[in-house]
């Protein structure tokens, strides 16, 4: 490109189109059975072969129309670039996102579109969906709500969509095509030969991506005439095989591309590569293996030339812009970087990229880490190009590229030749959701990523990652209420720990299975798995979990009502806890122990148990425990018939928690069902 300015904004003609658009808003639809007008949301479909403009129009009409939708306008893509329809879960679950809902860990379609649906009940939004392969992905999403309106892309009519009357795009008519060329190459040039413009335009078929790959390479070139690109644009070979549909577009993306330095034209295959068509200077930059500086020049030459274009995502101060490669030129692109890149060579791009990005999430991990931690310590050794100034920054960063995070995590997983850095990259991915969103924020996201992380185990073979992989499964499907779901995941990862001798991992199975039994109140299995997980603690002298394993076989044994097991084993678990010195966890074990003589018909032993518990609490410090075990002893003097200090206990409980928010901790009262 040269230094002059082009201007590559505005939209132009379809003003036909607009129209009936917006007519169409207010044709009154009747649902096909009661013959009565919808409940649900009016659908919108402009249809049209690639390159027509179907995306560009769908962008404008949704401008014009945005102050009619006060709930915003909400964006999805449904076809990924390599022309694969996107799984409707996966895009219920990204709406819900931007809405501020999100969705439980795991859930399946549909859930997720039943969730979407209700997080739109009552409201007044626009969904924007772009290029659907089927009618399939767009019915579910649409919501129950007539105040919303659903405008959807495609390449042609969406059988199956109700009440749906599609606006077909052919090309632009011969005026709004030059006037097009006009935006790019100014005036003087059409004026000059306007019969040529004409013919032009129509070499184009009136297709705008192709008219504006022309009139880029003209504004590109003030010497050439629109007679020349026209006579160049007629010697060009028709296109062949699958890319003939494309036919005006590829000839003008031809022109384009072999005029291109090799260099540029190198980079510009490679971006075929960019997970979900998605990329910034940092993935050009390690696709090629040219610098950050260069990249983002490249990138700039390649959106004047209408190449790239704005992807619509929330912008990441100083993390320069995100590109979207449209689709329409994937198909193209990728036949070229068959025919001229080495499989070698493509594998050590997207090596690259893997790499890069990696570095990348350890860096926005690292910016969220306390300052004298040994990751902001490594963070300072990075390239100046790849810190991050705050943790603020490095979280909107990571907010801006997750939809390309988590394509190229599951690219890289699904081609299995790179799984080395997928594992890398999966992993990273996941501490830097954690450290900036918390687990139970990241949940969503960690459970796609736990899955990846087993599909690749599964295929190695190995047993640890995907024991590990299983449990972290199975810990959010309990979260989320599958608890049969998390107990054949929690059942698999033992099998897979136990194949790998891994102790810790199947202590952790054995534990999770009887946690999972004990929610669901099966109380002689859970006290089974929990025997099972204690032998294997106690086998190998790990006190601190033998403490605890014997506070929750307790604890069942109490839920069960078998008080004599239940004693001795929070007798084991307070003595556990005073061997390790730990006098929090020595008072809680103690005031549990007095629950379970209450409940056993031991009221004196149960008050003087509390007792020793509250000397415990005051010598741990911890007022909010002090709090809860004196109402116990409390409770505890009513059934003794001593209201007076059973008041004074009381009394004192709520000095002890003063202004502090929030309940004493839970020592419970009465009996196991209260």
């Amino acid at each position: 490109m040269t230094d002059q300015a082009v201007d590559t904004g505005g939209f132009h003609g379809r003003a036909r189109e607009l129209k009936a658009l917006r007519e169409d808003i207010e044709r009154a639809g009747l649902d096909t059975l009661s013959g009565r007008r919808s409940a649900r949301a009016r659908v919108l479909l402009i249809a049209g072969p690639p390159g027509s403009g179907r995306t560009a129009l769908a962008e404008e009409f949704a401008r014009r129309a945005a102050g009619d939708y006060p709930d915003g306008v909400l964006r999805a893509r449904l076809t990924t670039p390599d022309g694969r329809p996107v799984p409707t879960g996966r895009t219920a679950r990204d709406l819900l996102g931007v809405l501020g809902a999100p969705a439980a860990p795991g859930a399946d379609e549909d859930e997720l579109t039943e969730a979407l649906r209700e997080a739109l009940g009552g409201r007044k939004a626009l969904l924007l969906l772009d290029d659907a392969a089927e009618a399939e992905q767009v019915h579910p999403l649409i919501p129950d709500e007539p105040g919303c309106l659903v405008l959807a892309t495609a390449r042609g009519p969406l059988t199956g969509v109700p009440d749906v009357r599609p606006c077909t795009l052919g090309g632009l008519d011969a005026a709004a095509g030059v006037e097009l060329l006009t935006r790019y190459t100014g005036p003087t040039r059409i004026t000059v030969d306007p019969c040529t413009a004409h013919a032009l335009a129509e070499e184009c078929e009136g297709r705008p991506a192709a008219l504006v790959l022309a009139g880029a390479w003209l504004a590109a070139r003030p010497q050439a005439s629109v007679a020349d690109l026209t006579q160049r644009l007629r010697e060009l070979p028709p296109a062949d095989g699958h890319i003939h549909a494309l036919r005006p577009l590829a000839r003008a993306f031809r022109l384009v591309y072999e005029t291109l330095p090799q260099p540029a034209a190198r980079i510009l295959r490679l971006l075929v590569l960019a997970p979900a068509g998605l990329l910034d200077a940092h993935t050009a930059s390690a696709l090629a293996g040219c610098s950050v500086t260069a990249a983002a020049t490249t990138l700039d030459d390649f959106t004047a030339y209408g190449l790239l274009r704005p992807a619509a995502v929330p912008a990441a101060p100083d993390a320069g812009p995100l590109h979207q490669l449209p689709g329409c030129f994937a198909p193209l692109l990728r036949a070229l970087l068959e025919a001229q890149d080495k499989p070698a060579e493509v594998l050590l791009a997207r090596a690259r990229m893997l790499e890069r990005t990696v570095r990348q999430l350890q860096a926005c991990r690292a910016a969220a880490e306390p300052a004298d931690s040994p990751a902001r310590k490594r963070l300072a050794g990075l390239p100046r190009a790849l810190r991050f100034p705050s943790a603020g920054a490095a979280g909107q960063w990571l907010d801006s590229r997750l939809p390309m995070l988590l394509a190229a995590a599951a690219l890289a997983v699904e081609d299995g030749q790179l799984d080395t850095q997928a594992r890398r990259l999966v992993s990273a991915l996941a501490r830097a959701l954690i450290i900036h969103r918390g687990e139970g924020g990241a949940a969503p996201e960690l459970y796609p990523l736990h899955q990846l992380v087993l599909s690749v185990a599964e295929r190695r073979g190995l047993a640890v990652e995907q024991a590990a992989a299983l449990l972290n499964l199975a810990d959010l499907d309990s979260g989320a209420g599958r608890t049969r779901e998390a107990l054949a995941r929690y059942r698999g990862a033992l099998d897979a720990a136990r194949s790998a001798g891994e102790a810790l991992l199947t202590a952790r199975a054995l534990e999770s299975l009887g946690g999972a039994y004990q929610e669901l109140g099966d109380w002689q299995r859970a006290a089974d798995w929990y025997g099972r997980a204690l032998s294997l603690r106690l086998s190998r002298n790990e006190p601190a979990e033998e403490a605890r394993l014997y506070g929750r076989l307790g604890a069942v044994h109490c839920y069960a009502g078998r008080w004599g097991e239940a004693l001795r084993d929070w007798r084991a678990a307070a003595a556990g806890y005073r061997r390790l010195r730990d006098q929090r966890g020595h008072a809680r074990a103690l005031g549990e122990l007095a629950r379970v003589q209450e409940y056993a018909g031991r009221p004196e032993e149960s008050l003087r148990t509390c007792e020793e518990a509250l000397g415990r609490a005051l010598g741990a410090g911890d007022r909010r425990l002090q709090a809860a075990l004196r109402v116990r002893m409390a409770d505890t003097l009513d059934r003794l018939g001593d209201p007076a200090a059973a008041r004074l206990q009381r009394a004192a409980a709520e000095r002890f928690l003063g202004d502090q928010p929030g309940p004493a901790y839970e020592i419970r009262s009465g009996s196991p069902t209260d």
